[in-house]
C-alpha cells in the first residue's frame, strides 16, 4: 500500500503539469480510493487472485487493457506480473521503473550509509523517460474532507488537535515497542486527541486496550471504510507513523508526518513525501549499527528487534509539540 500511496503525489503533480494527458492506474481496487481526487485519472482494477490471477488471466488482463488504447505504459511496480503484461499490451512506448537494487544491497551491507533516491524520484524518472518530466518542488495537496455523520459520531467534535497515531509495521523489526507506545499515547492524550489507526483482530485487541487508558484516545480499527479512514487522515494536524502504509498515506494528502525508524532507515529511499529530514526518528545507530539490516525490515538479528524503541518516549513527544506549536 505504501508504493501505491507515494505513486499518488505523481500522479496529482502531472495531471496538473499535463492537464489534456489521460491516465489509466492499473491497480487492486482496494486502492481506488487513494487516487479518487485525480483528475483525468482512472482506476482499472486488476483481480490478480481471481479472473487476472496466473498466465491465462494476464492474458485476459491484456485484452482489457488494449481496449484503454494507452499510447505508453509508465510501470511504477517492475515484477514478474508487469513484466508479463507490458509486452502483451502492446503500447508504443514502456518505461519501467529501476529500483536502485545494487545501493540498496550495498547500504544493507554496510559499504555505503548515504541517502539514495527516494522512491518518489524513481516514480519521476519513469515520466521523464515517456517525455514528461515533472516538477515536485511545490507540489499542491487536496482541501481536508468533509467528514461524514459516521466519522462525526465516532470521533466527536472536540476542540482539539487530532494525531494519528499507526502503531503497527508489516515486519517486527519496524515496529515500537508496545510498552513505550502505550506510555506516548497516554502523554499526547493529555493535551491532543489521539486516533488509533490498524487494522487486524489483535491489532483491534490491541488499540482497544490503549483506547481504554485515558478519555480522548480513540480507537477507529474496524470501524471506518478505507475510504472513510483517508477523510479522517486528511483532518489529522499530524501523523505518527511506523515505516509504513500509513505514513505514505497522511503524506499524499498533505499531512505533517512524524516516523519512528527501527532496523530500516530513511536512506533506502521510502522516507514519507515532502516531510522535512528531522520528522524522521531513527533508532540510536551506535548501539545498533548494522542498521539497516534490510530494505524492507524482514531481515534482522534477534537482538534488533526493538531498536525502535531506542527512539525516547520524550523525543517523539517532543517533535510532535513542536510541530503541532
Amino acid at each position: 500500500m505504501g508504493d501505491v500511496a507515494m505513486s499518488v503525489p505523481v500522479l496529482r503533480a502531472f495531471t496538473q503539469q499535463y492537464p489534456n494527458v489521460k491516465i489509466t492506474v492499473l491497480t487492486r481496487a482496494f486502492f481506488a480510493p487513494l487516487f479518487r481526487d485525480l483528475k483525468n485519472v482512472n482506476v482499472f482494477s486488476a483481480d490478480v487472485k481471481g479472473e487476472h490471477k496466473g498466465l491465462f488471466g494476464l492474458y485476459k488482463l491484456s485484452r482489457e487493457l488494449q481496449k484503454e488504447n494507452c499510447d505508453a505504459i509508465a510501470d511504477l511496480h517492475n515484477v514478474l506480473r508487469t513484466k508479463v503484461l507490458k509486452p502483451l499490451i502492446g503500447a508504443r512506448k514502456v518505461s519501467s521503473i529501476d529500483k536502485g537494487r545494487k545501493p540498496k544491497k550495498q547500504l544493507v551491507k554496510g559499504e555505503i550509509f548515504e541517502q539514495l533516491k527516494s522512491t518518489i524520484q524513481r516514480y519521476t524518472d519513469v515520466f521523464k523517460t515517456l517525455g514528461f518530466p515533472l516538477d515536485l518542488s511545490a507540489p499542491k495537496f487536496p482541501m481536508p474532507a468533509a467528514l461524514n455523520p459516521n466519522i462525526s459520531r465516532i470521533i466527536g467534535t472536540l476542540n482539539k488537535k487530532r494525531i494519528g497515531i499507526a502503531p503497527f509495521a508489516a515486519h517486527d523489526g519496524k515496529k515500537y515497542p508496545l510498552e513505550l507506545m502505550e506510555q506516548l499515547i497516554k502523554k499526547l492524550s493529555k493535551d491532543y486527541q489521539v486516533l488509533l489507526f490498524g487494522g487486524g483482530k489483535n491489532e483491534i485487541i490491541i488499540l482497544n486496550d490503549f483506547e481504554s487508558e485515558a478519555d480522548g484516545i480513540i480507537n477507529l480499527a474496524g470501524k471506518l471504510s478505507f475510504s472513510e479512514e483517508l477523510d479522517v487522515i486528511s483532518n489529522l494536524d499530524v501523523m505518527l507513523s511506523m515505516d509504513s502504509g500509513n505514513a505514505h498515506l497522511a503524506a499524499m494528502l498533505g499531512v505533517k508526518v512524524v516516523t519512528i525508524w527501527g532496523v530500516t532507515h530513511p536512506f533506502a529511499g521510502f522516507a514519507p513525501f515532502n516531510q522535512p529530514v528531522d520528522y524522521a526518528l531513527v533508532a540510536d545507530r551506535i548501539k545498533y549499527p548494522k542498521i539497516p539490516t534490510s530494505i524492507y525490515g524482514n531481515k534482522y538479528p534477534e537482538a534488533y528487534k526493538d531498536a525502535a524503541g531506542s527512539v525516547s518516549v520524550e523525543t517523539v513527544v517532543d517533535k510532535i509539540k513542536s510541530i503541532l506549536n
